[in-house]
């Protein structure tokens, strides 16, 4: 089910209704609530089960989100929920018995488990062909021509860094098997995120949540706002790039390049839309998601970039992978003895292992986004690009000011930076990646126009505007201190807005696939 369907529309409010109607506490005010089933029998009831009944109607409803797609991966995400479930619940058992060794394995269990899923599902064709090629074997009858499901690299990484925060002792295995399964399922971030921890997610689950006006309003503007860069931003650029990557070696250097701005602009726009609406939809329901996105194109530098974009991505990275390597600080002390370096060599030492760890986290961002070389190349490519910044000790944190000419162009050659990454990240293969971007220095023509780019470029600058005026705000459309009736008018003309780009068929979003 896409957000911008209109089975979606109609799928939103009936469950948000619902979900209230068997709230034990919607006005938050500890009062009895007036349109709640357990009004007149709230007092034979215990909350715990009202409780349990509202997750209960989050699991059927983001299963029935799920199902829309297709029925038969629920069996899929409902295997993957019960194996994380009783993996943490073996391995809290482990914690407390003589031999805290089986901890640590069934935490492994769980990860090869998970791990072979995605595996099959994900990869298994992709090497299989490059294998017998290499070989010199014919593949198809190799092959499984698997369906990929939706969303299964998102809801896979949320289960593991269950499992995984479970053995570390950061959190405690949960035995509400209702929460725990809306925690991995809840429909508004199943399928494409953001990553949630459940540290974060699974508490909210476990306490009673009551309804707010003012978040719920604030969730409509957030959701609002993801419509307008899914459907104004990213449908619409879409219309142009999609023709110029079919046509792209026939095409001159300036089409290209509008191409490939383009394309920048209408993958973040795809993305970062996809997590407005998920987190503003949470916010109906009484949920707070994390932050997905922060102003990624307004990086001075690759690091700043990759602390701004796909943020639950990039730091589950860091958490599970990064720094249990090592991170940007290893210890040296086993290098030391095992290989009797002296401790002037131990500097080159350890910018080796920081360049190796650093590596080894773009090469898996790269290939969790997918089974293709130019995925791995992408990943090879940020992270030659982001070393050095580590290397020299350059990667600082910048403070959302008022940018100097200096760092405006910093803006503007990170802007550049990224995207050459995104052709590449684009491309079929490596050898169209290598044809785009060489063609980019051809000028022999003007660029094509199919007679919306003027309009498409004035709705990408109208996004840059109000994110950069909004960018100290929690979202571009943070309308809490205005007035009412300006709320109103700038939702009612952003709404118009929308309806005069709506395509006549939904599209879906770029980062299913992944």
């Amino acid at each position: 089910m896409l957000f911008n369907s209109l089975q979606f529309a109609i799928f939103l409010p009936i469950v948000f209704l619902l979900y209230w109607f068997l709230s034990p506490c919607p006005n938050g005010d500890g009062a009895k609530p007036r349109y709640s089933l357990f009004r007149y029998i709230g007092g034979f009831v215990p909350g715990e089960v009202q409780l349990k009944v509202q997750n209960l109607l989050v699991v059927i409803a983001s299963y029935i989100f799920y199902g829309w797609w297709d029925y038969r991966f629920l069996f899929l995400i409902a295997f993957t929920s019960v194996c994380s479930w009783c993996s943490g619940l073996l391995i809290g058992n482990a914690h407390t018995a003589p031999r805290s060794n089986r901890a640590k394995a069934w935490m492994i269990v769980n990860i090869i488990l998970n791990l072979s899923i995605l595996g099959v599902f994900k990869y298994y064709d992709f090497f299989i062909t490059e294998l017998c090629s290499l070989l010199h074997i014919h593949a198809e009858r190799h092959l499984l021509h698997i369906i990929l499901p939706v969303g299964i690299s998102f809801y896979t990484f949320q289960a593991l860094s269950y499992s995984i925060d479970v053995y570390r002792g950061k959190i405690t295995p949960t035995k509400d098997v209702t929460a725990f399964f809306a925690f991995i399922a809840f429909f508004p971030q199943l399928v494409a995120g953001p990553i949630e921890r459940a540290s974060n997610l699974l508490p909210q689950f476990a306490t009673r949540r009551t309804f707010s006006y003012r978040q719920a309003i604030d969730g409509s503007e957030q959701i609002l706002w993801g419509l307008f860069k899914k459907i104004v931003i990213a449908d619409n650029c879409a219309a142009y790039v999609d023709p110029v990557w079919v046509y792209h070696e026939t095409q001159d250097g300036t089409t290209l390049i509008m191409g490939a701005v383009l394309f920048t602009f209408q993958i973040y726009g795809d993305f970062s839309g996809y997590s407005d609406i998920a987190i503003g939809t949470a916010k109906l329901f009484g949920i707070r998601l994390i932050r997905n996105f922060n102003n990624p194109y307004f990086s001075r530098d690759i690091a700043e970039f990759w602390r701004r974009w796909h943020i639950s991505l990039t730091t589950w990275f860091k958490d599970y992978v990064y720094i249990p390597l090592g991170g940007s600080r290893p210890d040296m002390s086993r290098t030391i003895s095992r290989y009797g370096i002296s401790s002037a060599h131990v500097k080159r030492w350890e910018k080796a292992i920081i360049a190796r760890n650093t590596l080894v986290i773009f090469l898996l961002s790269g290939i969790w986004h997918g089974a293709n070389w130019t995925f791995v190349a992408w990943g090879v490519y940020h992270a030659l690009i982001f070393m050095p910044l580590i290397l020299f000790g350059r990667n600082r944190r910048y403070t959302q000011t008022l940018p100097t000419w200096k760092d405006t162009l910093k803006i503007l050659i990170t802007f550049c930076i990224v995207t050459i990454g995104w052709v590449i990240f684009r491309a079929d293969s490596i050898t169209s990646a290598w044809n785009y971007l060489m063609g980019m220095y051809h000028f022999d023509g003007m660029f094509y126009n199919d007679g919306n780019v003027s309009k498409t470029l004035i709705m990408c600058v109208l996004m840059v505007l109000v994110e950069w005026v909004q960018r100290d705000k929690a979202h571009p459309l943070d309308l809490s201190r205005q007035h009412i009736l300006t709320q109103a008018a700038i939702c009612l003309l952003l709404v118009e807005i929308i309806i005069f780009f709506l395509p006549e068929t939904p599209s879906p979003f770029i980062y299913f696939q992944f």
